[in-house]
Order: structure tokens, then sequence, then C-alpha cells
């Protein structure tokens, strides 16, 4: 299968090359950079040295292919749908362009109007956990952001299984590394304001609670951190139980909704280092790990997800909906379990 990539010369975009190049059933075709074209690959991605003989190219040197991933700056995909969509069978969008189904939504939290608002009905959210089914006939999948994904792989478990008082909404507290801020980000990122920072850089209204809201069906609240990371994304969501509900409903929830996840796995041990998730033993892996904990004298609960938010909240997660959507085994090119130590 014949596969391009735009925006290949961003962090996202590597992580995309390093799986699809080692993807047994993918040949990648085109690695598009507005910034570098002619220029190898693994000059800008060096970890692809000996992987890869190939040149980053423009937009126009690309012929039809079967798939392309837009691993483009948000409200740029948006601008180039439709000259993608007559060059691919199969487009992928890793933008927050198609991710929020209502106009409103997306010029509140982009600051912009859309500029497609005829397509976001057709793109089907690359989130197998949720929409599995959909993806395996879709020909536009939106792949939700590395936060969201985190937040609502925590949270789905009590939705699904009517758990908690959704009327009074959950609120979430994120952490991320430098990397989700691309590899062009500003000043703010230089190394000498990022070390030794916690910086509260969406204390309201980050764009990603209204994903969660509009997967989940219930009102999210998100408050952002960057931290001393380069990679990794942890999501805390509290909220509230449902009057007798206990421990065993919440064990049984998670293990039922996620026993035939191949990328879903539930931690809350007793005791131990990682008794919750943590991303730092995910880098590199599409896993998505959830764990919970409940102050059984208030009925609060803490439900927290983690993951690398360049995998399996980004790229990995893209590569995992293709591998849905043309049939072939879920895991295909994504079964690098993360390090440790590291």
């Amino acid at each position: 299968m014949r596969v391009a990539v735009a925006g290949a010369a961003g962090y996202i975009g590597g992580e995309l090359l390093r799986l699809l190049i080692a993807h047994p059933e993918v040949e990648v075709v085109g690695a598009i950079s507005s910034r570098f074209p002619g220029k190898r690959v693994d000059g800008v991605h060096p970890n692809l040295r000996a992987s890869t003989d190939l040149l980053f190219c423009s937009v126009d040197e690309v012929a039809e292919c079967d798939v392309v991933f837009l691993a483009l700056p948000h409200r740029a995909a948006m601008t180039q749908i439709e000259h993608w969509i007559q060059r691919a069978k199969l487009v992928v969008d890793l933008t927050g362009d198609f991710r929020l189904n209502d106009t409103k939504t997306f010029a509140r939290y982009y600051g912009s109007e859309h500029q497609a608002p005829h397509l976001l009905d057709s793109f089907v959210p690359g989130l197998p956990e949720l929409h599995r089914e959909r993806l395996r006939g879709a020909d536009l999948i939106s792949v939700p952001g590395c936060m969201a994904t985190a937040g609502v792989l925590a949270l789905h478990p009590l939705v699904a299984h009517d758990l908690i008082d959704t009327e009074a909404g959950v609120q979430l507290d994120a952490r991320t590394g430098s990397s989700g801020s691309g590899s062009t980000a500003g000043p703010a990122n230089l190394h000498a304001e990022r070390s030794g920072a916690m910086r509260v850089f969406a204390p309201t209204s980050h764009r990603h609670e209204a994903e969660i809201s509009q997967h989940l069906g219930l009102s999210a609240a998100m408050t952002a951190t960057g931290v001393e990371a380069v990679r990794g994304v942890q999501t805390i969501a509290h909220s509230t139980l449902r009057p007798g509900v206990g421990k065993l409903d919440l064990r049984r929830a998670f293990r039922q909704q996620y026993a035939e996840e191949p990328f879903v796995r539930v931690v809350a041990h007793q005791r131990g280092i990682f008794r919750y998730p943590d991303p730092k033993i995910l880098l590199g892996s599409n896993y998505c790990d959830v764990g919970y904990a409940l102050d059984e004298e208030t009925g609060r609960l803490t439900s927290i997800g983690a993951l690398d938010n360049l995998v399996k909240g980004g790229a990995g997660n893209a590569v995992q909906c293709l591998n849905i959507r043309m049939g072939w085994p879920e895991t295909f090119g994504l079964t690098f379990p993360g390090l440790h130590p590291l």
C-alpha cells in the first residue's frame, strides 16, 4: 500500500515515518515538507539513519496514493483537504481541524471559522476503543489530541457503565512534555525557559476538553501544565461516583471495558513504584495505561490515563486506525513495548 505523510519533518511526522517504514504492508512514497524538499529524511530524523534513504519532497511531487497522513499545523488541514481527497483513497488527519463536529465550538477553541464545515460529519473519530466498527469503513479519519485520548480512555469505562454523576461534569488536570508543542515551538519552549519549570499554559478552556466532552457526552473542564519531560502525557480526572458504587464495580467496569483492547492496560496496583499510570514506561509504545483511586468516604474518584503523546497520542493511534480500516491485524507495526529504565 502506497502512503504519504504531509508534514513529515515535524515530531508527529517523524513518528509516522518511523512506524510506517517498518510496517509490513506499507510503502512510503512521499515524505512531504515545505521546509526541507530534496533533503534527506534522516538529516531531520536521525533515529531513522540506516532505516531509509527517503528524501523530503514537495506536495506537487506526490502522485496519487492509497493513504495520506496529515501531520500539519492546526488550521492547515482544512485548507488542503479538498486537494488530498482528490489524491488519496484514505485521509488520516492528525490536526485538530476535524476533531469537533460543531462549527461554533471549533471557532471558540481554535480562534477561527472552519474552512470546510461541509466535511465535519464525514470524518470518523480515530479512537479505536470507542469507534472501531465505524473505522472499518471510513475514508476520512480524524485522530484525537493526545491529552484528549488519555482523558477519554481514563473516563470511558465510568461513563459506559454509568458509574459517575455525568451531570456534575468532570475536572481534568493534564501534564505534557515539550514535544507536545511541536518541532517549531517558540521562545517559551527554549531549554533555558522550560528546564525546571512546571508551567500552567492553559489554566482554563484547553481545546482538548471539547473533544472529551464530545466523545463522552458530558461537561469536561481541563487544565494543562507543561512539565520537564520531552515525551509523555498524563491526565488526572476527578469525578463523583453515583450512590452505591464501590471498588468492585470500578474494577469490574475497567476490566470488562478493556479486556479485549490490544493497547489499553489497566494499572491500579496496591504497591510498587509504578502503581498508577506513568508515561515514563510507555515512551515509544502505542499503549495507554489507565487506572483509578477511590476515596470511599466521599465517593470522590480519581482516574488516570498515561501515554506517549507522539505514539498512542498521535502517530501510533493513526497507524492503528489504518490497520483497522484495511482489515490487517491491529498490532501491525505497533508492538514495541516501551523502555525501562529510561
